[in-house]
């Protein structure tokens, strides 16, 4: 079972850098490839809603569950 995040997905779809969104959502650029990488252990909802209102989508579209991944 994982959770996967298509956070290289969306930043493609919206022709946006990891570094732009790093800058607009205001987390560290360390965070947020720990974030892209799928090795992050938690995240709070305060950069979750930031993340998906600067890529304008649905917490869906950035973290997808799949079992047998």
């Amino acid at each position: 079972m994982a959770i996967l995040v298509k956070l290289d997905d969306l930043l493609h779809d919206n022709r946006m850098t990891l570094t732009e969104l790093a800058e607009r959502v205001d987390i560290t650029l360390a965070n947020l490839s720990i974030l892209k990488t799928g090795k992050a252990k938690a995240m709070r909802f305060s950069t979750l809603e930031a993340i998906c209102r600067e890529l304008d989508c649905q917490p869906g579209d950035l973290l997808v569950f799949e079992e047998n991944a």
